[in-house]
């Protein structure tokens, strides 16, 4: 087989057709379901390593978390959440779209990142809401495009990812900057209607529990971080 390469080297022309593959898939199942992806184009590089943050920063540097990613989407966030993991952490990686999980479980094998955590990663192709209860976790991140929800529904998600968060574990998620802004004038009525009271929801969870909110640009669109924290 014949080795493709680049002006830099062979690594990164194989991380280049990898970030390729993952674009083109995401685009085709997003023009499909965009309700379940919130985005037309894989999370960027610097969202994912925000969302991680609390996987790198950890109150006990020896004892090893335990992950779990809700919304794997095609592994871009995964990606930011393997480069900060240690050894001796674990991570679950949770993904309702068929198409989706196959293609992550395929990257464990195959990315020069993801291959990193293979045997302590394990995929899950289901709704997040059927992992169950008998599981503890340190740190849930979620890709979950809850401005694409109900508030009913995002309530149901957000309780269960508290039930399953250890006391003082921590919580990280995104949303897309100014997104209600723009359904106000695009949007239909009942659909603006819909995401405003999603966003009331998550804010008030915000209020409740959160300990820090940060801006990324470097994405498309741009969107907030925030992290909450179970408490102790």
């Amino acid at each position: 087989m014949a080795e493709t390469t680049s002006p830099t080297g062979p690594l990164t022309a194989l991380k280049l057709d990898e970030r390729l593959r993952d674009t083109r898939l995401f685009f085709t199942q997003a023009v499909r379901t965009f309700h379940a992806t919130g985005s037309v184009v894989p999370s960027s590089r610097a969202l994912a390593d925000a969302l991680a943050e609390f996987v790198r920063e950890r109150p006990a540097p020896d004892r090893p978390l335990r992950i779990m990613e809700a919304g794997a989407g095609t592994g871009a966030i995964t990606r930011g959440i393997a480069a900060a993991m240690r050894p001796g952490d674990t991570v679950d990686l949770v993904e309702a779209n068929p198409a989706f999980a196959a293609h992550v479980e395929d990257l464990l094998g195959t990315d020069p990142e993801l291959s990193e955590i293979a045997d302590s990663a394990t995929v899950h192709a289901m709704l997040v809401n059927d992992m169950g209860t008998d599981r503890v976790y340190d740190v849930i991140v979620s890709g979950l495009p809850f401005a694409n929800f109900t508030a009913e529904a995002v309530g149901e998600i957000l309780d269960y990812y508290f039930e399953v968060l250890r006391p003082g574990g921590t919580l990280s998620f995104y949303g897309y900057l100014y997104t209600k802004e723009v359904k106000a004038i695009i949007a239909r009525r009942e659909d603006y209607l819909r995401q405003a009271r999603t966003s009331w929801l998550v804010q008030d969870w915000i209020d409740r529990y959160g300990i820090r909110s940060e801006r990324v640009l470097a994405n498309f669109p741009p969107a907030w971080v925030h992290h909450l924290r179970k408490p102790a």
